[in-house]
């Protein structure tokens, strides 16, 4: 074998390693998250307006959940104020304080989301959410398609959205 055509075999290989421990920490740090129909909810959103998930439904939708407190949900913010520009996307702002806090703290930021403030963590609790950034792509059938724990790149969001609403079914 030359010895070209063995390193390139080796670079495959490791490759493949690489991306099978990836793949498998994701799926051991998502395990606890829902699969299946995702939970419904039927809340206030911190403008004051009524927001249910079914209001979603024949669309994809991203359920992004998020903490002030957060560095890496900060990290994250322009990924998802890029992914909000193309896509529906709901934030769930947990355990952040009450809503003059959350409030203040987008402002500061200059954050126009979606905001849905999870005070208590009821609501991620029904999600199953232990830690932010989590995110959930739900499908136009209000299916959960893709979960994601930790850190998301705006690319791969939009391809989940555009897998979950394009799918031959939900």
């Amino acid at each position: 074998m030359k010895p070209r055509t063995r390193k390139l075999l080796w670079l495959a290989a490791e490759v493949l390693v690489v991306a099978g421990v990836y793949f498998g920490i994701q799926a051991w740090r998502t395990r606890t998250l829902p699969v299946g129909p995702a939970p419904s909810f039927n809340v206030e959103t911190l403008a004051g307006q009524r927001l249910s998930l079914d209001d979603y439904r024949g669309r994809a939708v991203l359920v992004h959940f998020w903490a002030t407190w957060c560095p890496v949900c900060h990290l994250e913010q322009p990924n998802i104020t890029a992914v909000a520009r193309d896509w529906p996307v709901i934030t769930v702002a947990m355990q952040s304080g009450d809503a003059k806090h959350v409030r203040q703290y987008l402002k500061k930021h200059g954050l126009g989301w979606t905001v849905i403030v999870d005070e208590s963590g009821e609501l991620s609790r029904r999600f199953g959410v232990q830690a932010v950034p989590t995110d959930f792509v739900i499908g136009p059938q209000g299916t959960i398609r893709f979960a994601e724990l930790g850190y998301s790149t705006t690319w791969g969001l939009r391809a989940r959205l555009w897998w979950a609403a394009h799918a031959a079914s939900d």
